[in-house]
């Protein structure tokens, strides 16, 4: 009986230990990416995509990387004054700065992680070879907007965008998979989107349309991919203009005319 009272000590010290551990591993990951500049950090365990069920199975973490414990979700603001411009040039090397930016920052991070011991990868914020191919089949091999929901960075709107208290839904994600168990991030209790219907009247192509019984509208995918086929023909995509249709959730709102 002493053995196993002793057996059964040891291996709650362990749990204790390896809790901490995983304690320091978060406070590092925040660390790292603060002197790197990143706006929004977030940490959401693989188990919520299968509690929550909202994305197909093929798509969650584990069935795309089974040693997947924790994804780690990266946001960078997209400054407004810029945002209000678009469709323009200005806009879209915003768009590509930001996209460079992430991709950087999920390689460091995984680098970062993979040295510290902990198996890593990071999915890019765009996963698709071509326009031809979103057409074809208009799904990402991974969601970085369900994926900031989780980690609990916001909530998603009508647009179908992440909404964000500190910058409306003017967020580029990256995410990043790590077999480290590292402590969660708890979701969102209240929607952030009250339904203002800003997006929907903004869209040029009414790709966004209102729903009484949900908080995310239905959404035209394919209206949506012809905006920016003809934007990419004028060389100032993406879009965005439902984006800056809504200022920033807390703060300074700004005037305009919808």
């Amino acid at each position: 009986m002493k053995g196993k009272g002793k057996r059964a000590g040891a291996g709650h010290l362990g749990s204790r230990e390896a809790s901490r551990k995983m304690r320091e591993v978060r406070e590092q990951v925040i660390l790292f990416c603060r002197d790197r500049g990143v706006d929004l950090i977030g940490f959401a365990p693989v188990e919520r995509w299968d509690e929550v069920s909202e994305v197909p199975p093929d798509f969650r973490p584990r069935a795309l990387w089974p040693p997947a414990k924790t994804v780690i979700v990266l946001g960078l603001e997209m400054p407004l004054p810029i945002v209000e411009t678009t469709p323009s040039v200005v806009h879209m090397e915003l768009y590509k700065t930001a996209n460079a930016e992430l991709d950087q920052l999920g390689y460091d991070l995984a680098r970062r992680l993979n040295r510290m011991g902990h198996a890593s990868f990071f999915f890019p914020r765009d996963g698709y070879s071509s326009m031809r191919a979103l057409r074809e089949n208009n799904r990402a091999a991974f969601g970085h907007v369900p994926a900031a929901k989780y980690a609990g960075l916001g909530t998603i709107g009508a647009s179908h965008n992440l909404l964000t208290a500190e910058f409306g839904p003017r967020v580029r994600f990256v995410s990043i998979f790590t077999s480290a168990k590292i402590p969660p991030d708890p979701m969102l209790g209240k929607e952030l989107c009250v339904k203002c219907q800003a997006c929907a009247k903004c869209c040029p192509k009414k790709a966004i349309r209102m729903r009484p019984d949900r908080v995310a509208g239905d959404y035209d995918d394919q209206a949506c991919l012809e905006m920016t086929q003809e934007l990419v023909a004028q060389r100032c995509f993406p879009c965005g203009v439902c984006t800056r249709a809504l200022p920033r959730l807390s703060g300074l709102w700004l005037n305009r005319e919808i």
